[in-house]
């Protein structure tokens, strides 16, 4: 099955460049029609693909030779006159087709304020602006690193985010909806395993975060805070001074024994209700699923995101 990508070079007449990855079925056609109308529009068009029976998804970037670069995006006029900024991703928000499909996750994509979109990079949902949206400078690309062709079960749009934050990369997100994102079960995404994903992540929180931390709690006592603290380093967990929950059940048992620990004695963390609790927070609790509970108790106690709480669920 062949994979197809429409790129726009960087000319005088088209200053930026654009791309969009159809699906096999009729995407020849479709990029034909698109062929004749950019370039009677003055926008040089470069088409490229690879047949390939393996997915490789929209990262690659082979036969574009201009001066900026996107990752697989639709067509989106207002985007592609949006100015590049040096070292920055700049993406937008999108449209899910189905419209009733992955509801939450589009909710965050879409309402991330301009200082979550570095705050929140740590969660789950992965990057703060979604890869196919991505656009930014080709030197920029270049420096950050290729994406990782290593296949299904890789994150590749995950490690370059990441790759990207590491060399003091910025996110902007263009606020229009520039982006019909179509999900299907069959995803290339899909194949990345929950585990994977979840070691990456773990990784980059000790790398980013925790070093600046003398101590921090573990805001959810139950299985996924715990899973946390069972992930983390040996030198991690013991900056680990409490977990706090809302749960009196599990706050009346006191504390939280790491039974698989080979230290001696095992580590047993005390378990407090989060108004005792001290920041800062990892906080292991899934947003916009307690009808604003959770989210209401968080605003209760003023604190800044980014220095006083980070997500991670």
């Amino acid at each position: 099955m062949s994979a197809w990508s429409l790129f726009c070079s960087r000319t005088s007449k088209a200053p930026w460049s654009s791309r969009f990855l159809m699906m096999p079925d009729k995407s020849a056609a479709i990029i034909d029609k698109w062929k004749v109308k950019l370039e009677g529009s003055g926008i040089p068009v470069v088409i490229g693909g690879h047949d390939s029976a393996s997915p490789r998804g929209g990262r690659r970037d082979d036969a574009s030779e201009g001066e900026a670069t996107t990752g697989s995006c639709s067509p989106a006029p207002d985007k592609c006159e949006s100015c590049i900024w040096p070292q920055r991703i700049i993406g937008c928000q999108v449209r899910r087709e189905p419209p009733d499909s992955t509801e939450r996750y589009t909710r965050w994509i879409n309402q991330l304020v301009p200082d979550q979109l570095l705050t929140q990079v740590f969660t789950s949902n992965g990057p703060t602006v979604i890869m196919p949206t991505w656009f930014c400078s080709r030197a920029w690309f270049s420096h950050v690193g290729p994406f990782d062709e290593g296949g299904q079960g890789v994150p590749e749009d995950l490690l370059f985010f990441h790759n990207h934050l590491r060399k003091g990369g910025g996110v902007i997100r263009v606020d229009q909806s520039l982006l019909l994102y179509r999900y299907h079960p069959n995803a290339a995404t899909r194949s990345v395993l929950e585990t994977t994903i979840w070691t990456h992540r773990v990784r980059f929180l000790e790398e980013r975060v925790l070093p600046h931390w003398a101590a921090f709690t573990i805001w959810n006592a139950g299985r996924q805070g715990r899973r946390l603290y069972r992930s983390l380093t040996a030198e991690a967990r013991r900056k680990v001074v409490a977990f706090c929950d809302v749960d009196e059940k599990k706050i009346r048992k006191g504390f939280y024994c790491y039974e698989d620990s080979q230290e001696r004695p095992k580590p047993r963390v005390p378990i407090l209700h989060f108004r005792a609790a001290r920041p800062p927070f990892v906080i292991c609790v899934k947003l916009d699923l307690t009808g604003g509970a959770f989210e209401d108790n968080l605003r209760s106690l003023h604190l800044q995101e980014g220095r006083d709480f980070l997500h991670f669920s």
